[in-house]
């Protein structure tokens, strides 16, 4: 069944005026604003999508990404070869990962032939400092959601077009929260704001005056095994996409399946996305923000102990990092070791384990459980 890239060819030849702006132009751009711009538009200027692809294909090759973003890439050559996209006008790009402030921020604003601007913010990229922010999330406003508001504002106050905002994955969470969070006057030039897989929002956002303002706005996007898009407190009301993949690869948007122009939507979630769904709310639930920065904190110092700056790092050499974190494990305070212990069992009490069997591969998951039970016996 088709996906993204096999809708952009079906659809390349169609103007906005022959086929309007819809969700699925609004996923591609969300993909697209992953690649890396560096020195191209980092340094100001704009360029068309067309330039874009000249650019990423003189510096970079396919081997050059993971297997997400060589799709994004290819994305990006599909739109740069139709007339559809490759005039549309890139500026603003924006990408700013700050360590010492748990912060990874990207956005980039795309100005669609007419009036009308999209903004797409870029979820987590592979820096440790942004799984950090994302985590960050389930007990306080980061500084991304703070610089995507500032960033809004920026552009509303530049020109009088009309925005879209749109975002995947944590740029999903930017994209409404900045919309919710800008003044009266930037939410009056919103047309609509997109989140694909996005996280959702703790209580006090949700029943914030910005929020309510925005959420007949809000279109909202989920795969039927949904994980990331059903973390923290709530959800506004979601679309539900079906995935060709299976688990927590769902949270990848170029699986998602589209037949005759549109996303296939499906009743509702899957018995795995609802019992994510109800697992992490009742835990998250039982656990006030003290208790979940003490979580928060503990597993990023343990994970920091491997000395590696990203995801993919730990992973290429998982060997070595299992042992330094798990060493790290070993040197925590006894009184925290009890208490991350303690939120943990809670996890799997509410049914966790089953969630877990159903998104990460079989192998991990007994892999994980081995390490845990050779640590209570070496205690």
């Amino acid at each position: 069944m088709p996906t993204a890239i096999d809708h952009v060819a079906d659809v390349g030849g169609l103007t906005l005026e022959e086929r309007p702006f819809d969700a699925i132009d609004s996923l591609i751009l969300t993909q697209i604003v992953y690649m890396p711009m560096e020195g191209f538009l980092d340094q100001g200027g704009e360029a068309t999508l067309a330039q874009l692809w000249v650019f990423l294909q003189n510096h970079y090759t396919e081997d050059s990404f993971d297997i997400f973003q060589k799709k994004r890439f290819a994305l990006t050559c599909a739109c740069a070869a139709q007339d559809r996209y490759r005039d549309w006008r890139l500026h603003h790009y924006v990408n700013r990962v700050e360590p010492e402030r748990e912060m990874q921020f990207c956005a980039c604003a795309f100005d669609l032939p007419g009036p009308e601007t999209v903004i797409a913010f870029r979820g987590t990229d592979l820096s440790l400092a942004g799984w950090k922010e994302d985590l960050n999330m389930s007990f306080m406003t980061v500084p991304s959601q703070r610089l995507a508001a500032e960033y809004v504002e920026q552009l509303a106050r530049a020109d009088g077009r009309e925005f879209i905002l749109a975002g995947h994955s944590k740029g999903g969470n930017l994209a409404v929260y900045a919309a919710s969070a800008v003044c009266e006057d930037t939410q009056n030039k919103i047309r609509r704001i997109d989140s694909f897989d996005g996280p959702g929002f703790d209580q006090g956002t949700l029943n914030s005056h910005g929020f309510q303002r925005i959420l007949g706005r809000i279109e909202s996007y989920l795969p039927q095994s949904s994980v990331v898009g059903m973390l923290l407190y709530d959800h506004p009301p979601y679309t539900v996409v079906q995935s060709k993949s299976l688990g927590i690869l769902q949270h990848d948007a170029m699986t998602w399946q589209i037949r005759e122009g549109a996303f296939v939507t499906l009743e509702g979630l899957d018995l795995v996305g609802k019992l994510t769904d109800e697992t992490l709310h009742a835990w998250l639930a039982g656990m006030d923000n003290s208790s979940r920065r003490l979580l928060v904190d503990t597993l990023y110092q343990v994970v920091g102990a491997a000395q590696m700056d990203t995801v993919s790092g730990l992973v290429e050499d998982w060997r070595d990092s299992s042992l330094k974190m798990l060493e790290a494990l070993r040197e925590l305070d006894p009184q925290v070791r009890k208490s991350v212990r303690g939120m943990l069992v809670k996890l799997f009490s509410t049914g966790a384990a089953g969630a877990l069997r159903a998104i990460l591969p079989h192998n991990l998951l007994g892999s994980l459980q081995q390490r845990e039970d050779s640590q209570r016996q070496g205690e």
